[in-house]
């Protein structure tokens, strides 16, 4: 266990799925989902971390070590760190983010997914300078943890093509070549951010006050609860107390899209749950989901599904077969 980030044992609500000398892979469950995690040690302290969240929240679990250097990726979905003194900062897809370790995090999928990479470094298992495996890449760990995580403000940096180079291919990495690809790119990941200015961070433009994030998660939790209603961005200012400016800004924030591409998406997605799993005819599920008719209903599914709710019901039942 001593290349491992994870003490499986002292945690009661995880699973381990798989596991040998230098790799595990486990699960935590709570009640608000689950979140996969595939851990491999690349070199001497550092890990490269796969993250697969199903669920609006989890936290790390106790025994995740704090104080470390955290670099992580968005792939897919929204991901939160709301630890941050007074400000809430979020990862959208192609983002990454470089601070340190909490001992306490606890992380928010507003989408109710995420799925990314975070790689973790101690500086003080790691290699002093990582011209121990390559001449020319002369970085150190510890270096970069000063650099980044000297105080409590977070790294957050946009999608860039060199970053999306990166770590699309930690993504797709060839199974028969996993460990010594893993091994050259992150000696990449690590040479790129060695050169990186630390005064380049986006975090304002990818946060919002802790009082902002609870308004959007209040009216997330009331859209979606009155999912039979048109529920416009004046209404929703005027149930809330505030002005629709406010809305639309602290909802954004929070989601990445608009109040309105929310509850559309939102409908659809609960709409074709319901096709898969009821018998319900399409005008029911309809009716339900606040379409006045199942030609519309029809034209919102197929634009956000890219296929009719009839042909999504029967493609289900023949997979089924």
């Amino acid at each position: 266990m001593k290349n491992k980030l994870y003490r499986g044992e002292l945690d009661k609500d995880a699973k381990i799925l798989f596991e040998d000398e230098n790799n595990i892979i486990y699960e935590v469950k709570n009640d608000k989902g689950k979140l996969i995690v595939k851990e491999y040690a690349i070199f001497s302290g550092i890990w490269l971390m796969y993250k697969e969240a199903h669920g609006q929240g989890y936290h790390y679990p106790p025994s995740y070590p704090f104080g470390l250097l955290e670099i992580t990726h968005c792939h897919e979905g929204r991901f939160e760190y709301n630890n941050v003194g007074e400000q809430v900062f979020y990862l959208s897809e192609g983002d990454i983010s470089i601070n340190k370790s909490k001992e306490t995090a606890f992380v928010y999928c507003p989408t109710q997914h995420y799925y990314g990479i975070s790689v973790i470094i101690n500086p003080e298992l790691a290699p002093k300078c990582l011209s121990y495996f390559l001449e020319d890449v002369k970085v150190s760990p510890a270096l970069l943890l000063e650099k980044f995580c000297s105080t409590e403000n977070f790294f957050v940096m946009r999608s860039t093509a060199r970053l999306e180079h990166i770590f699309y291919e930690l993504y797709s990495a060839p199974e028969h070549l996993r460990k010594g690809y893993f091994q050259i790119k992150i000696l990449e990941l690590l040479l790129f951010l060695s050169d990186l200015d630390p005064s380049f961070s986006q975090a304002e433009q990818h946060s919002c006050t802790k009082a902002q994030a609870e308004l959007a998660k209040q009216i997330c939790q009331y859209v979606n609860t009155h999912l039979d209603k048109r529920l416009t961005t004046e209404e929703l200012a005027t149930i809330f107390y505030v002005s629709p400016a406010t809305v639309k800004r602290c909802f954004y924030s929070v989601y990445g899209e608009s109040v309105y591409a929310y509850i559309r998406n939102y409908k659809i997605k609960l709409s074709a749950y319901q096709l898969k799993t009821t018998n319900q005819s399409i005008t029911e599920i309809a009716h339900k989901f606040g379409y006045d008719n199942s030609s519309k209903f029809s034209n919102a599914f197929r634009s956000i599904m890219g296929i009719s709710p009839t042909k999504y019901r029967q493609k289900y039942i023949d997979t089924e077969k």
